[in-house]
């Protein structure tokens, strides 16, 4: 089996994934990048949290392979759902977990994140949001993708906030979703290990300082107009003030 762990970039999924990740591990399960080097799937799975890019059927069929000789696994993507994860899923083969955040606070979360990466030298995937126009149009991109997931059958959707203000609540569900005994002790170490705030030098949990509603305070009264505009009805299906 492989799990899935899809998020909205700048929305907590690098944390909801080293959650699964090591969640899974208390099974015995391999670990994706042992997967990927052993089967070959360097340009299939790639970064260090094996991310599969598009869910096409060509690399579903590749990461399949090493699945249906025994394996469980858990990957990571940004992408939107395709017949083929459709197909997988439906056949037990693939597990689907999905995060996302109020898109405003994500799409400032990328722009800071890609300007302090060019400031440094090392520009990354979105040092290209120079302004606020290109953000925009990055991020409404996500909020599609978040529809078409929104539509999807069997798959374990979480928000940022709640998992960062209602953890215990959040991960309760995670660990039932995954089939998980939540009362070893293992399990419990794991669930503690990525609570908010537990560990502040931890890879992976640097996610918790992502302040949420910070575009309120970063963002111009007209910029804030333009965002409401443009997503007032997907912030109302998701959740979010429109205030």
């Amino acid at each position: 089996m492989i799990v899935l762990s899809v998020g909205m970039p700048r929305a907590g999924s690098g944390w909801h994934y080293n959650l699964i990740h090591d969640l899974m591990k208390t099974t015995g399960c391999a670990d994706a990048q042992d997967i990927r080097k052993k089967y070959g799937l360097q340009k299939i799975l790639t970064e260090v949290n094996c991310n599969i890019g598009v869910l096409s059927p060509r690399r579903l069929a590749m990461v399949t392979l090493p699945a249906l000789m025994g394996n469980t696994f858990v990957i990571k993507a940004h992408a939107g759902p395709s017949s083929a994860s459709r197909l997988l899923a439906s056949l037990g083969i693939l597990r689907i977990t999905y995060i996302y955040r109020d898109p405003r606070d994500a799409m400032l979360s990328a722009y800071d994140y890609g300007q302090r990466a060019l400031e440094k030298g090392r520009p990354n995937a979105f040092s290209h949001l120079s302004d606020f126009d290109k953000s925009v149009d990055f991020m409404m991109e996500y909020v599609h993708i978040w529809e078409k997931w929104m539509n999807e059958k069997n798959v374990l959707v979480a928000r940022y906030e709640d998992l960062l203000m209602n953890y215990e609540v959040e991960s309760a569900k995670l660990v039932n979703y995954l089939n998980l005994d939540p009362t070893k002790p293992e399990v419990r170490a794991v669930i503690d290990q990525y609570r908010p705030g537990a560990n502040d030098g931890q890879q992976g949990l640097h996610f918790y300082k992502g302040k949420v509603g910070r575009y309120k305070e970063s963002y111009t009264s007209e910029q804030k107009r333009i965002l409401l505009t443009k997503l007032v009805e997907y912030l109302k299906r998701m959740g979010y003030e429109t205030v």
